[in-house]
């Protein structure tokens, strides 16, 4: 079993980021929080070196800041191009990266499809460094769920994408990396992290509505142009059968998690 000393978390500040920071902290191991407020800067590379100094293992949960196909690329193989050259210099033993599930699939230029290329450019870029890579491929948030109700939303209706996805708690796949980079869970070089029950947006989304007291509209949409439309709305975002499941469920969730506006 592999026992970490020391490990830096890019994205620390992030959705998924903060849960592993947290649990690896509550383990009572040494960790490094690496984000732009903390003088970190992926892109550049500003920090990079300094941060890495005696680290183990790196966990890469950063998320590029727009949809665009273009830009996203951009942002992950800069990021990754850095990540990997100081990991290197630094002596990092391993690179666990947090990637999509289903995102070999897609093939963009639509709405959403373009993030899913970036993160597959990551992916490729991670592997061709010196540094071993796992790569953690994980289904949808279910903080994902606000955040796209709201951007949907024009008055008192939210216009919704229509997407079949296993909804998965940020704080519960923070759980299954942290044993994965720490070997307390044996990994192949690539996993499927996902919930336990396949759900429709606009299902989910109106539960959400409901929750906060909103008196919104959920209405779903379906784009004719998208190439990838048929994969979001019928299995492109799924698991595989080996996937590690885990709850809780939307439901369970909404009970304890949820935020009365947008998830950050």
């Amino acid at each position: 079993m592999y026992a970490a000393k020391k490990f830096a978390v890019a994205g620390a500040t992030g959705r998924l980021g903060r849960h592993i920071v947290d649990r690896l902290e509550r383990d009572g191991h040494d960790v490094v929080a690496m984000s732009r407020s903390q003088g970190v800067d992926l892109v550049t590379g500003e920090g990079l070196d300094a941060a890495l100094d005696g680290v183990d293992v790196v966990i890469d949960a950063a998320t590029g800041s727009s949809p665009d196909e273009q830009a996203a690329t951009s942002y992950f193989t800069a990021a990754t191009r850095n990540l990997q050259q100081a990991s290197d210099r630094a002596g990092v033993e391993r690179i666990v990266v947090i990637s999509i599930v289903g995102s070999d699939r897609f093939s963009g230029g639509g709405p959403y499809g373009g993030y899913y290329v970036a993160k597959v450019a990551q992916e490729r870029a991670m592997l061709a460094g010196p540094v071993p890579v796992q790569i953690v491929r994980a289904t949808q948030f279910h903080e994902f769920v606000g955040q796209l109700v709201d951007w949907g939303r024009q008055g008192d209706v939210s216009y919704v994408p229509r997407i079949r996805t296993q909804l998965l708690a940020a704080s519960a796949l923070a759980e299954v990396v942290v044993d994965i980079a720490t070997g307390r869970r044996a990994a192949d070089p690539m996993v499927e992290v996902a919930g336990t029950r396949v759900e429709r947006l606009d299902e989910v989304a109106r539960l959400l509505a409901a929750r906060r007291g909103e008196p919104q509209r959920i209405e779903v949409v379906s784009d004719p142009t998208d190439p990838d439309r048929e994969l979001f709305e019928t299995d492109g975002l799924l698991p595989g059968p080996d996937a590690i499941i885990t709850g809780p469920t939307f439901e369970q969730w909404l009970k304890t998690d949820v935020p009365s506006t947008t998830a950050a």
